[in-house]
Order: C-alpha cells, then sequence, then structure tokens
C-alpha cells in the first residue's frame, strides 16, 4: 500500500525519488559493516555500528528530505505555482526512512542471524558481501525504469559503485586495525 499524498499523486518505493535512498542505505551500512570488518573487530562491534548508521543516517536522510520538500513547497507558495505539484514533506520523510533501513539492514543479516543463533553462518562477512551484492545490483537494475541505460550496466555500475566504497572502507580498516 502506498501513502496517498496532495492532490491524488502517490509516493512508493519503486520511485526514481527514492533510488537514492535504497542505494544510499545499502551503502553507507556495507561500507560500515567493511571498515569494521576490515579492522579485525567481532561481530558485536559490526552490529553496534551498523544499526547506529542505520538509524542515525536513516534518520538524517528523512530530515533532510523533509526539510528539502518543504522548502520547495515554500518557494512554489511564495511564486504563486499551483499546490498540485506539492510534496508531502512528511509522507516523502518517511518513505526516505523506511527504504534507508529496510535496504540498509541487509549488510547486517548474517551478522544479526549468527548473534541470534551463533555458530549459523561460517563467515558473516562472505555472506554480508553477497547479500549486499545482490542488493546494489537489483537496486541499480531497477534504476533502469526510469534512464535511457540497460537493466544489466545501471545494476553493474551500482555494484561497482557499492563495491568501490566497501573496499575503501575495508582498505582504512585494515590499515587502522592496530587502533582497536
Amino acid at each position: 500500500m502506498t501513502p496517498e499524498v496532495a492532490h491524488g499523486t502517490r509516493v512508493t518505493l519503486s520511485d526514481s525519488t527514492y533510488l537514492k535512498d535504497l542505494i544510499d542505505g545499502a551503502v553507507t551500512t556495507f561500507a560500515v559493516v567493511s571498515g569494521v570488518a576490515g579492522a579485525g573487530l567481532p561481530s558485536s562491534i559490526i552490529i553496534i555500528l551498523g544499526i547506529a548508521n542505520l538509524i542515525a543516517d536513516g534518520f538524517s536522510m528523512a530530515v533532510s528530505n523533509f526539510l528539502g520538500n518543504r522548502a520547495e513547497n515554500q518557494a512554489m507558495d511564495k511564486q504563486g505555482r499551483s499546490a498540485v505539484a506539492r510534496k508531502s514533506s512528511l509522507r516523502a520523510a518517511w518513505v526516505t526512512m523506511i527504504a534507508f533501513v529496510i535496504v540498509g539492514a541487509i549488510p547486517l543479516l548474517s551478522f544479526v542471524t549468527n548473534w541470534v543463533v551463533p555458530g549459523t553462518i561460517a563467515n558473516p562477512f562472505l555472506w554480508s558481501s553477497l547479500l549486499t551484492g545482490i542488493a546494489f545490483f537489483a537496486v541499480g537494475a531497477s534504476k533502469s525504469r526510469f534512464v535511457l541505460q540497460h537493466w544489466v550496466l545501471c545494476g553493474f555500475e551500482t555494484l561497482a559503485v557499492g563495491g568501490i566504497a566497501a573496499g575503501l572502507a575495508y582498505g582504512i580498516g585494515l590499515i587502522l586495525e592496530g587502533l582497536a
């Protein structure tokens, strides 16, 4: 079910405006996971930092979306433009938060599963990488609905960007491992 917005338009997680939230949720959370894994810290630290990232970054993006939409709406009001184009700032913020948290939780699934049922997954970082890679590709491929690019190319583009971000974080974790 999609929330109604002013004048009958709908906000859905598949709207192109929310693709960035889906991508950012997975990229930033997986970067945190990768950095901590690179530093060789325990899974409990990955879970703590990953969940903290989900909540804080998701909230930050939602508030930014809210304030940005509200400013756009106020600018339209000031210019006397039609209210048809107005966006529901509060609903857009909630969709942003939900999108960010849902996809951003994927990198943590294997670690949380191992915490709930110890020993279930032999290499949680490998599984986190695989699941997140699939999410990167799927979100990227869905972008092809809104752009003039083949879905495979869109999928691999997002996978590459997410992989580079994770690789950078993992490398920094390796370099700074001795600080822990």
